[in-house]
């Protein structure tokens, strides 16, 4: 097996995790996320791309973890990052 999941195994990959975790297709928003990872990455830094989505899925479950809280944690991050003058 792999060590890297080819990009055009990402469906498949997203899949695999709303199997396991019993998710719906509109729980795991890909290109949302991917958006959000390239936005703080440009905006902020490479390595705080994964933390800031982490950090989005936390807030989006403490805000209730509807997908219109995960869109507005996200949309959140992402003017934090548009923003951030480090």
């Amino acid at each position: 097996m792999s060590e890297h999941l080819p990009p055009e195994a990402l469906d498949q990959w997203a899949d695999a995790l709303r199997e396991h975790f019993d998710l719906n297709p509109e729980d795991v928003p890909i290109s949302l996320i991917l958006d959000l990872a390239k936005d703080v990455a440009n905006g902020v830094a490479r390595p705080a791309a994964p933390f800031s989505a982490f950090v989005a899925g936390l807030v989006a479950g403490r805000r209730g973890g509807s997908p219109e809280d995960v869109r507005a944690a996200v949309a959140d991050v992402v003017k934090l990052a548009g923003d951030w003058q480090g």
